[in-house]
């Protein structure tokens, strides 16, 4: 059985204090660029901008355009200037950081070991550095990204959410294609890591060490131990135990705001003729996928959320959008204004749902083809369809 993990970085792969690490950090960057800035308003908006990525909700930005939308609003400099001192200090001067961590052999050997079983594998740390940053502090864990197969590395550069929003975790495994393999997260932070996965209903390893018992009952995780007891536990554990629950709002929430960050950066900087590719005749290429999605959530979903939050059991009819494809001519229109069209409106769709009640998402309704329904079953069907789909679309970047 093959099995997908999402494994933090900081003190789970690699030992690394984030209390002395964080101070030495913006002390060595800020006196790089000292003669740039002074060092007070460098840190100062460094904050900034950190609060900035982690309260980021829009997902068509990502977390470095969040970053330096804060960042450069209030600085005297630059952006050529500065970015070419910030290459300089992470190619010569963050490595010297190494000297505050030190690698941890039995991450080392428990990668070795999912390498050998076949396992999928990200890197799931809180993207708020950029990927030279991550890639070197894997090297400092003795674990290259050359020699090992981490398929997604958590940097600022591709990701739209941060550690603890569940969507973080939802939109790694979106860039995995949502996989159909069990998918466990890995890590030490009970706010970050298991917090934020029982939220999105995935079952979750707390790497503990010395505590062994989460201080809340809320914040009880799947199992805890050392990294040596984790692949014990789950040599332990059947499939079916390590399945993910995806149906409380919270994880609901996570992945419709998932899907439009990864299409978003699915389709950046595209080749427009990647857009009408079809990998075999009759499937769906990327264009008609997006413009799928626009109007199932314009003409469809977004309609039925309306309708149910106005009205008390409000029937709702059934709609076949698959063949809206040919009758509309999706090959033919513009994906990426699709795109654009769909984000907007599901944002105005998870303004509807989020801050509901536990009762609203129990409000009833009468579907045409599922019968009795409620609001949370048909979100759930909302968020299966977008599974279904960034598995298309991720198996189109992937062939």
């Amino acid at each position: 059985m093959s099995y997908t993990l999402l494994l933090d970085l900081d003190d789970t792969l690699l030992e690394n204090d984030i209390h002395t690490f964080l101070p030495a950090y913006l002390k060595a960057f800020a006196d790089e660029v000292a003669d740039l800035l002074p060092p007070d308003r460098f840190i100062a908006a460094m904050f900034r901008g950190t609060k900035a990525m982690e309260q980021n909700r829009q997902p068509d930005c990502t977390l470095k355009e969040t970053f330096e939308s804060v960042f450069y609003a209030e600085l005297d400099v630059t952006r050529a200037a500065f970015e070419e001192r910030a290459t300089h200090f992470y190619a010569h001067v963050f490595p010297k950081l190494q000297s505050l961590t030190r690698p941890i052999p039995e991450a080392v050997r428990m990668v070795q070991e999912f390498t050998q079983r076949g396992y999928r594998m990200a890197i799931a740390t809180n993207p708020m550095f950029p990927r030279t940053a991550v890639e070197q502090r894997m090297e400092w864990a003795q674990l290259p990204v050359n020699r090992y197969p981490f398929e997604i590395l958590g940097s600022y550069e591709i990701f739209h959410f941060a550690k603890p929003d569940p969507a973080y975790y939802a939109e790694v495994l979106a860039y995995m294609g949502w996989p159909s393999s069990p998918a466990v997260i890995v890590g030490d932070d009970l706010v970050r890591e298991v917090s934020a996965g029982l939220q999105l209903g995935m079952p979750v390893f707390w790497v503990s060490r010395n505590q062994l018992e989460p201080p809340e009952e809320s914040l009880r995780p799947s199992a805890a131990g050392s990294l040596t007891d984790f692949l014990t536990w789950m040599d332990a554990q059947s499939p079916q135990m390590l399945e993910a629950n995806f149906s409380k709002p919270s994880a609901l929430l996570a992945i419709l705001r998932s899907t439009a960050a990864a299409l978003d950066g699915f389709c950046r900087d595209i080749n427009p003729e990647k857009l009408k590719w079809r990998p075999q005749p009759g499937e769906w290429s990327l264009n008609e996928v997006l413009c799928h999605l626009r109007d199932v959530e314009t003409e469809v979903n977004i309609f039925r959320i309306q309708k149910l939050l106005k009205s008390w059991n409000p029937f709702l009819p059934g709609e076949d959008t698959d063949r809206w494809a040919d009758e509309r001519n999706y090959y033919a229109q513009d994906g990426l204004q699709a795109l654009r069209h769909f984000i907007k409106t599901r944002m105005e769709l998870l303004g509807l749902l989020e801050g509901l009640e536990d009762e609203d998402w129990r409000r009833p309704a009468r579907h045409a083809i599922f019968g009795p329904t409620r609001l949370d079953e048909l979100v759930n069907i909302i968020a299966a369809h977008d599974r279904l789909h960034i598995q298309q679309v991720y198996r189109l970047f992937h062939l």
